[in-house]
């Protein structure tokens, strides 16, 4: 119950704040300036997709399936982050800050040794490599097991996920710069790779794995067809994810000239609305 309230709080307290933001950049810059209503639209579907993965019924049955357990992973990493990282939250949340707070914190996050940590953390194949460090470390069965056994195990398993997909994304999509490189479809295809075959080895394996961490009994499914459930979903769906947003990718590289040559006049729009208000 803890967790939860926990949860809600610091889901409603990072929305007042985005809207705020967003609300105070439009005041002055106009609306659809700087960030554009599509990001706003992303940043509530993200919102909602954390809100569902962590707050609904899904979070509550999750340690009696591993199958419900799957499904709120893939919401956390492949719904809520990648939305969340195109919304652009760090800029709405730095204009819901007082103007003295919003000059004062890039100096801070200037400081070298921070720069240095946070470029080595999100430089696309580290923030691979720790993405999928957390997804195999916590399917693990004792880690697992052990997870479900402790609420505060259990947090941080979700904070590991959540927290590696973001860093996972935010490289994938170029960072601030939201210009995706060549090396983005190289982490998307190893990221693809290494979750079907996780999820290709749970489903496939001859014995439940999990069998002692959950008890799918009282949704009829013996263990191992709950184990199976739960692998298909991260082998297929959550898979079939990374392709769409390298396909997407794609498109966007192969548009008309004109098309891009637009989409870089929004980005630059944003940025001289951005720097008129700060």
């Amino acid at each position: 119950m803890r967790f939860l309230i926990a949860v809600a709080c610091l889901l409603v307290i990072a929305s007042v704040a985005y809207a705020r933001g967003v609300a105070r950049l439009w005041r002055k810059a106009g609306t659809g300036r700087g960030i554009r209503i599509a990001d706003v639209v992303r940043f509530v579907l993200g919102m909602v997709a954390l809100a569902v993965a962590l707050l609904s019924p899904i979070d509550a049955l999750a340690p009696r399936s591993f199958a419900l357990h799957m499904i709120e992973h893939e919401m956390l990493m492949v719904i809520a982050a990648p939305l969340l990282v195109l919304s652009r939250p760090l800029e709405a949340w730095a204009f819901a800050l007082p103007r003295n707070a919003r000059h004062t914190l890039p100096a801070c996050a200037r400081m070298p040794a921070l720069v240095r940590f946070f470029d080595a953390m999100t430089a696309p194949v580290s923030a691979t490599a720790v993405h999928a460090i957390a997804l195999w470390v916590w399917h693990v069965p004792v880690l697992f097991a052990a997870a479900l056994a402790s609420e505060p195990l259990h947090v941080l398993q979700h904070l590991c996920f959540f927290a590696s997909a973001l860093v996972f994304w935010w490289a994938v999509f170029g960072g601030a710069a939201r210009s995706p490189r060549p090396i983005s479809l190289a982490c998307l295809f190893a990221t693809m790779l290494q979750t079907s075959a996780l999820g290709a080895l749970i489903t496939l394996a001859p014995s439940p794995w999990y069998a002692g961490a959950v008890d799918a009994r009282v949704f009829g499914l013996t263990p191992l067809a709950d184990q199976q459930l739960g692998g298909l979903i991260m082998w297929l769906p959550g898979g079939a994810a990374y392709v769409v947003v390298a396909l997407a990718i794609v498109a966007a590289w192969l548009a008309p000239p004109k098309v891009r040559g637009s989409l870089s006049d929004a980005a630059r729009k944003r940025r001289s609305a951005a720097s008129r208000f700060a």
